[in-house]
């Protein structure tokens, strides 16, 4: 016989308990906890990072900052769930921004050798141009919110959809488009003023 899944509020009613043995340091209450919540925040970060080994390292990063952070869990802002999505989210694009980082330094450095000795032999005001063209964008992102660059570099830079983006940032789907619609525009405006405007 098939026992009807628990409610949502029962669940979380679980986790909640759960979350407050850890804050007293409970292992057994930190492995059950690990349990019944491992393969929906595993998933999470799968989304965002696009690779198991990356993925299970974040995960790894994240229940060890639920383990020494348990006690800032509160209630009344968050179901526990959504708390462990967010701090999974968090470690994830940490993760890539660190990882970002660290190509930049490596393997940027090389593409960008080889870019300019490719076009070293054209036109040098072309090659000026096109690195203007690229401050100017940098500078442009960073008129954005924090959540329209998180949202444009998703979609943009990691190819995520919109509805993907909404269960990586555990936003709605509305808000995401909105974030997008007005970081594109913000940014189309930035751009579209002259360099010797700006």
């Amino acid at each position: 016989m098939f026992r009807s899944a628990p409610a949502a509020s029962d669940g979380a009613a679980v986790l909640r308990h759960l979350l407050t043995r850890v804050v007293q340091r409970d292992r057994d209450a930190f492995e059950r906890l690990y349990r019944a919540t491992s393969a929906h925040l595993f998933s999470i970060a799968l989304r965002v990072m696009r690779d198991d080994a990356r993925a299970g390292e974040v995960l790894q990063d994240a229940y060890v900052s639920i383990w020494q952070r348990a006690d800032s869990y509160r209630s009344d802002v968050a179901s526990p769930m959504t708390w462990m999505i967010n701090i999974v989210r968090n470690r994830a694009i940490d993760a890539l921004r660190a990882g970002r980082r660290e190509r930049d330094c490596t393997v940027e450095l090389d593409d960008h050798a080889l870019h300019v000795a490719a076009e070293a032999s054209g036109d040098p005001q072309a090659l000026l141009e096109l690195s203007l063209t690229k401050a100017r964008i940098d500078r442009c992102m960073l008129v954005l919110s924090a959540a329209q660059r998180q949202s444009l570099a998703l979609a943009y830079y990691r190819g995520l959809a919109q509805t993907e983006i909404a269960d990586v940032l555990d936003a709605p789907l509305g808000t995401v488009k909105s974030r997008l619609r007005g970081g594109l525009d913000q940014l189309r405006s930035c751009l579209s003023v002259s360099p010797r405007q700006a």
